[in-house]
């Protein structure tokens, strides 16, 4: 059950230094809509409490796009070139990694990202459906090509009907990841809803940021207007020049930079952003025991809030 104020039982957050907390200090993760005030709320809260920042973000683990994805000083930023194929069970490994080395040195990881699946793998031990066999990605893409969107769809529903149920026959890769993963006797549905069961690594409080609709809109097309004047336009020039992997290829506003005019990529950027920040949204949703904090108001003031929060424990 979400709440808004957990009981505190226990202090559980420490001063920055406080070597007596050592590994069984706890995690603090924050969570929330694109352009919710993530990285500014963090920020604050690691001033006041000596946090360690853990990104938890599948577009800014990209270098070379610090503009485009909105990138902040965090461990997990930047950490891969553009031509690297990106993976979920890969980020968990370095983010276990690094939430325990900063655990083991007295201080408090704190988690901070909009990608929710990333969330969960930086503070759980998830299962994760299996790689696809070599060839099997492209053998299932020809496949979807041929038979067209409904047919692939149909087919996968005489295999799959679960997944075939969650999945839109227009939406080519989750089609195709559904039949790879069938294939080798797994289910998409069955990956999707274990994903936020089972225990945690380590005690964790989780915080979602929430902000009205008619607050987060204008901050999205404000963000994203701040991009070009910041010279995306060069960035993502000098990015396309290099090899880009599938998932580099699928950083929102890359495709639309590259394309259009200014005011054309804008309009498109702040739309499909937008729907990413719905998106979210649906995952604030799943996540167990989430505290929700309301933005409407400085950072510093969501801060105090987290902090308070936090050292009063659950």
């Amino acid at each position: 059950m979400n709440a808004r104020h957990p009981k505190a039982t226990t202090e559980l957050v420490r001063p920055h230094g406080d070597d007596s907390a050592g590994a069984n200090m706890p995690v603090i993760a924050i969570f929330g809509p694109t352009a919710s005030g993530k990285s500014a709320v963090a920020a604050a809260v690691a001033a006041r409490i000596g946090a360690e920042l853990v990104s938890a973000d599948a577009m800014q683990v990209y270098r070379d796009l610090p503009i485009l994805t909105n990138q902040s000083p965090a461990r997990l930023v930047g950490i891969w070139p553009l031509d690297h194929e990106a993976s979920v069970g890969e980020y968990a490994r370095l983010a276990h990694a690094a939430i325990d080395e900063i655990l083991a040195s007295g201080h408090t990881p704190l988690v901070v990202g909009g990608t929710g699946l990333y969330l969960r793998a930086a503070l759980a031990e998830i299962e994760l459906p299996p790689a696809p066999a070599p060839g099997a990605r492209e053998r299932w893409q020809a496949t979807y090509d041929e038979l067209g969107p409904e047919q692939a769809h149909a087919f996968l529903a005489e295999r799959d009907p679960l997944a075939a149920a969650r999945v839109h026959a227009n939406d080519k890769r989750r089609v195709v990841r559904a039949l790879e993963l069938n294939e080798a006797g797994h289910s998409l549905v069955r990956a999707d809803s274990r994903l936020w069961s089972g225990a945690l690594r380590h005690p964790t409080l989780i915080f979602g940021l929430e902000i009205e609709r008619a607050m987060l809109e204008p901050r999205i097309e404000r963000r994203t207007r701040e991009m070009f004047e910041h010279g995306v336009s060069e960035e993502v020039r000098h990015a396309l020049e290099q090899p880009l992997s599938l998932t580099a290829r699928r950083v929102i506003g890359l495709r639309e930079v590259a394309e259009l005019g200014p005011e054309q990529a804008i309009e498109a950027i702040a739309l499909s952003t937008r729907r990413y920040a719905a998106y979210q949204r649906k995952w604030m949703r799943r996540i167990p025991a989430l505290i929700r904090v309301n933005t409407n108001r400085s950072a510093e003031e969501v801060a105090d809030e987290i902090v308070e929060v936090a050292r009063a424990g659950k």
